[in-house]
C-alpha cells in the first residue's frame, strides 16, 4: 500500500527496475535531499511509501519532502555502494546527515608504496601518501564488500608478525598474497592493488577484458598454469554480480551524471570531459606558495594522479602562479607523462582563467578551461575561446543568468543545480589538497629553521634527531638524558639553550 503522493511521482514508482542501483530523493525544487543504495530499486524505493511500515521522525520528515526520485541503475551491489559514497561526498544531502549522523564514516586505506602493502578500514584519511576511499556509511558493509573482493585480488589485512614461522589460514585459502612465502613477488603484489584500485574507481569491465586477454595469451603459449590461474579469477570476478553484500558502476553511465550531461551542454563541448582538472593556490602571506592539481575521472576523483607543485614564482600574486602551475603542467614532459584532459577548472574568478588561458596559449594547446569564483560561485568563460561556447538557450533552460565583464561570461547558476554541485566538489578537492601541501611545507620550514639555527647541528644530526623524536615537538618535549644519548653532553647543551630560548621568544 503506497502512501498518498502526487500522480507524477505515483507513475515514476511503478516504472523502478529491480537491479541494484542509487536512487536519489527530490524535494519539489528539484533539490537532491537523500541519496541511497539498494539490491533492488523498486522494493528499496517503495518501501518509503508504504503506509503500514514504521519509521522514525527523522525519516518521516524525509519523506514528507519527497516530490521527486532519479535513480541510476548498476550491475552488482558492489557498484551501488561505491557509487553512492561519491554521489554522497559530491551533493552533501541534508537528510544523508540527520539520519545517520550517529554513525563513522568509513574509508579503506590501501597503503600500496609500503614495504609490506595492506588494506584497512579508517575513520579518518591522512596525508601519508596512502590511497583512500570513501567515506562509506557503513563499516560492516564495506568489510564485507572488501570480503569478496579478496577472492579476486588477494591482500592483506595487516602486516605479519615477526618471526611467525606458520602461514596463515588466509593464505592456504588464496586470500593472502603470499610475500613472507615467495608466493608472490612485491612487485605483482602492488601490481595486483593497482587492480583492486581500479575497481573500487569503476574500472571492473576493463579488468575483466584485460583478464580475459591475459588468459588467452598464456594458453595459446601452453603456459596452462598461468592461463588456469587468470580463468580462476575472471570466474571469481564474475561471480562477484551475484554476491549479497547489503539486504534490504560498467558504474556510472556518463549519460546519467547529470552533471557532466549539465557542463556538456552549457560549454557546448564536443564530448562529456571524461577527465577534469582542477586547480588551486594556497599560500600564507606569500610564503610556501603551492598548487595543486586534482584530476576527476568520469566525474569521480582519481587520487592517483594528482600532482602537486612547489611554486618558483615569489610572493602573494594568485595570477602569476596560475599562470606558472598551468605552464609547468603542459610542458612538453608532462604533456607526456600525465595524459590531457578534456577540462581545466581553475579556482578563482577572470584573473585566474585569464593566466591559465595565457599559459596554454603560449604552450599552444587548446583546452577547454573554466574558472570557479570563491564567493558566488560564478562560472567564468572566457568568450574568445573557441572550446567553450556559452550555450545561452541551455543557460536559461537551468535558469542561470549571464553576466559580461571585460572579455569573459559571468554564468549564475543555481547553487542546487547538478553541474555547480559537480564543480564545487571538484574545486573543494583541489583546494583541501593544495592547503594540505602547503601545511607539510609550512612545518617543515619552521622545523629547518629553528634546528638549522642551532650550532654543530648539521643535516645529519638534524635527520637523526627528527627520525628519533618524530617531529620538532617531539624534540622540544625530549628530556635531558635523551637528548644526551642521541647528541652527547655538549652538543645537548647547546641544543637546550636554543629551544629555551625559542620558547622564551613565543610567551
Amino acid at each position: 500500500m503506497i502512501d498518498n503522493v502526487n500522480e507524477a511521482l505515483s507513475n515514476k514508482l511503478k516504472t523502478l527496475p529491480a537491479t541494484p542501483g542509487v536512487y536519489f530523493h527530490k524535494d519539489k525544487n528539484g533539490k537532491i535531499i537523500y541519496i541511497g543504495k539498494a539490491a533492488r530499486l523498486n522494493s528499496r524505493v517503495r518501501q518509503y511509501f508504504q503506509k503500514s511500515r514504521l519509521r522514525d521522525p527523522k525519516t518521516d520528515a524525509l519523506v514528507a519532502e519527497i516530490a521527486d526520485i532519479d535513480w541510476i541503475e548498476v550491475e552488482t551491489e558492489l557498484d551501488a555502494l561505491f557509487l553512492e559514497a561519491e554521489q554522497v561526498r559530491r551533493y552533501l544531502p541534508a537528510y544523508n546527515i540527520l539520519l545517520r549522523d550517529d554513525k563513522s564514516l568509513s574509508f579503506v586505506r590501501i597503503d600500496i608504496d609500503a614495504p609490506h602493502p595492506t588494506v584497512s578500514l579508517v575513520h579518518q584519511p591522512l596525508d601519508d601518501k596512502a590511497k583512500y576511499f570513501g567515506p562509506y556509511f557503513s563499516a560492516f558493509t564495506v568489510r564485507k564488500a572488501l570480503k569478496f573482493l579478496r577472492r579476486v585480488f588477494p591482500f592483506d589485512w595487516q602486516k605479519p608478525v615477526a618471526g611467525a614461522k606458520r602461514a596463515t589460514l588466509d593464505y592456504h585459502i588464496g586470500l593472502s598474497p603470499g610475500l613472507e612465502q615467495g608466493r608472490t613477488s612485491p612487485k605483482d603484489y602492488r601490481a595486483n592493488l593497482r587492480q583492486l584500485i581500479r575497481y573500487l574507481k569503476g574500472g571492473r569491465k576493463e579488468i575483466a577484458k584485460e583478464i580475459e586477454t591475459k588468459m588467452k595469451s598464456s594458453a595459446r603459449e601452453k603456459d596452462f598454469e598461468a592461463a588456469a590461474i587468470y580463468r580462476n579469477q575472471l570466474r571469481t570476478l564474475k561471480s562477484l554480480n551475484h554476491q549479497i553484500v547489503f539486504s534490504d558502476r560498467e558504474f556510472m553511465d556518463l549519460s546519467k551524471d547529470a552533471g557532466l550531461a549539465e557542463l556538456t551542454e552549457l560549454l557546448s563541448l564536443k564530448s562529456v570531459p571524461r577527465k577534469i582538472e582542477g586547480f588551486d593556490i594556497s599560500h600564507m602571506s606569500g610564503t610556501d606558495t603551492v598548487a595543486s592539481m586534482v584530476v576527476f575521472s568520469n566525474g569521480i576523483p582519481d587520487k592517483a594522479a594528482y600532482r602537486k607543485f612547489k611554486m618558483r614564482v615569489a610572493g602573494n600574486d594568485d595570477f602569476a602562479h596560475m599562470h606558472e602551475v598551468i605552464s609547468r603542467r603542459m610542458s612538453e614532459k608532462n604533456v607526456k607523462q600525465w595524459p590531457l584532459p578534456q577540462l581545466l577548472l581553475i579556482d578563482g574568478g577572470k584573473g585566474q582563467l585569464g593566466s591559465a588561458m595565457k599559459a596554454l596559449e603560449e604552450r599552444s594547446i587548446k583546452l577547454p578551461a573554466v574558472g570557479l569564483a570563491k564567493q558566488s560561485e560564478q562560472i567564468v568563460v572566457a568568450r574568445d575561446n573557441p572550446e567553450t561556447k556559452l550555450n545561452h538557450g541551455f543557460a536559461k533552460k537551468i535558469r542561470a543568468t549571464i553576466e559580461e565583464s571585460d572579455n569573459f561570461y559571468l554564468v549564475n547558476v543555481p547553487h542546487d543545480s547538478h553541474l555547480v554541485k559537480l564543480l564545487q566538489r571538484i574545486r573543494d578537492e583541489s583546494h583541501r589538497f593544495a592547503v594540505s601541501y602547503h601545511s607539510v611545507l609550512k612545518v617543515k620550514r619552521q622545523t629547518t629553521s629553528l634546528l638549522d639555527e642551532v650550532p654543530g647541528i648539521g643535516p645529519l644530526t638534524k635527520k637523526k634527531l627528527l627520525k628519533t623524536f618524530g617531529s620538532l615537538r617531539g624534540v622540544q618535549q625530549a628530556r635531558d638524558f635523551e637528548l644526551e644519548k642521541v647528541l652527547g653532553s655538549k652538543k645537548a647543551t647547546i641544543l637546550r639553550q636554543y629551544l629555551r630560548a625559542d620558547k622564551k621568544s613565543k610567551l
